[in-house]
């Protein structure tokens, strides 16, 4: 049987074969739509991590009964440990700022001009933390691109001022800079609940803040392979210069980013299995369907079957129908599911990606679907007897 006949006779009733058609599409979309938000958003989170500098470790104090602080002595311990490429002490804050006369909630970081290497910090506008901006301490801050759109409307704010809330009361800092840190995507969906990010030298930090300490150290290794060996040194030189044990612990960020790509990646496949469900359900509408075909097109077999056609052929042709039906719904599904999840990227300006082999194995899925529920009516057609069709 060609295409064109198989075509022909799927829209003998139009309104049925549309609506079957819909059910298939409805499942098919269900698993796209999940299968690519889930690849997209595991994705942005990932590229959001590495862009922040997961390709660390991160010390900080153990938090337990004995009481430890991180200082520059500290920072130069961690520095002698072989392995150790690089090292930065941070100190954060939750906070506010004040700019255009509005008030937001921001996350300050007090950073040195290793910023760029060790948490990939990328100047769209301006310049970053120098040397001579921690030198002088001077109340310069650089704010995520993000925030500077929330906040002015638009990308480019350098040389604007505003005013951030540090050791009790309100500075006056100037913009030098806005970058484009790893969250930018991830804010851009969530940004009425993830506050802005804002970098300020961190010596600038300690004295609005009245501190000498710092709260982590970020430290890059030569070779991030080879952290175990290198986190158990970390540790020992800390204590053992500082008279402790177990004071402190180091995070290997790498290893905690692969973990929850595995937890992102189970919960996006168990959503479109859910989503799957659907899918199997419509096959009952493509059986029903079928079914009511073989009941009207009974004459038409009768006389297929008195003029050479076998049980065979007829068992094909609405097999073949069946499974045509649901290829089309999945088809007019898949596309829908691709188009509005690109759509949604485009919107919240973050890139596009999709899991092919499960949006192909939707597609594959509901072609099964169309052959398992098509084949009883499929069978009940081709043993139709000729005299008993050709009477009805």
């Amino acid at each position: 049987m060609s295409m064109a006949s198989t075509m022909i006779s799927i829209f003998r009733s139009r309104t049925r074969s549309l609506l079957t058609m819909a059910g298939i599409a409805v499942g098919v979309f269900s698993v796209v739509l999940v299968s690519t938000v889930g690849t997209t958003g595991t994705a942005q989170v990932s590229s959001t991590l590495v862009t922040m500098g997961v390709d660390t470790l991160l010390v900080q104090s153990a938090g337990n009964s004995v009481s430890v602080t991180i200082t520059d002595s500290d920072v130069s311990t961690v520095r002698r440990v072989d392995g150790v490429k690089d090292v930065m002490p941070l100190m954060a804050s939750m906070t506010e700022a004040k700019m255009t006369g509005r008030r937001l909630d921001c996350y300050v970081w007090g950073v040195d001009r290793s910023a760029d290497r060790l948490i990939s910090l990328e100047a769209e506008h301006g310049r970053l933390i120098n040397n001579s901006d921690s030198a002088a301490g001077s109340k310069v801050c650089v704010i995520d691109e993000q925030f500077a759109v929330k906040s002015y409307g638009r990308s480019n704010v350098v040389g604007k001022s505003l005013s951030m809330f540090l050791g009790g009361k309100y500075h006056e800092f100037e913009i030098i800079g806005v970058a484009s840190s790893g969250l930018s995507g991830l804010q851009g969906m969530l940004t009425n609940i993830m506050p802005g990010f804002m970098y300020i030298p961190i010596s600038t930090m300690q004295q609005l803040t009245g501190r000498t300490t710092y709260d982590k150290l970020a430290v890059k290794l030569d070779d991030m392979d080879a952290d175990i060996p290198v986190v158990e040194a970390v540790k020992q030189a800390l204590n053992a210069a500082n008279g402790t044990a177990d004071a402190y612990i180091v995070n290997n960020l790498l290893a905690q980013k692969g973990q929850l790509e595995d937890i992102l990646g189970i919960v996006t496949t168990a959503l479109s299995l859910v989503a799957g469900i659907s899918l199997a359900v419509s096959g009952i509408s493509v059986m029903t369907t079928m079914l009511m075909s073989v009941t009207e097109r009974t004459r038409e077999i009768g006389i297929k079957k008195s003029i050479g056609a076998t049980g065979r052929d007829i068992c094909r042709e609405f097999l073949s129908e069946a499974v045509a039906l649901t290829m089309l719904g999945s088809a007019a599904g898949a596309s829908a599911g691709l188009l509005l999840s690109w759509a949604g990227c485009v919107v919240a300006g973050i890139p596009f990606q999709t899991d092919w082999l499960m949006m192909a194995a939707a597609v594959l899925a509901s072609g099964a679907t169309g052959a398992l529920f098509g084949a009883y009516p499929a069978v009940k057609a081709a043993r139709l007897r000729p005299v008993e069709a050709l009477r009805s």
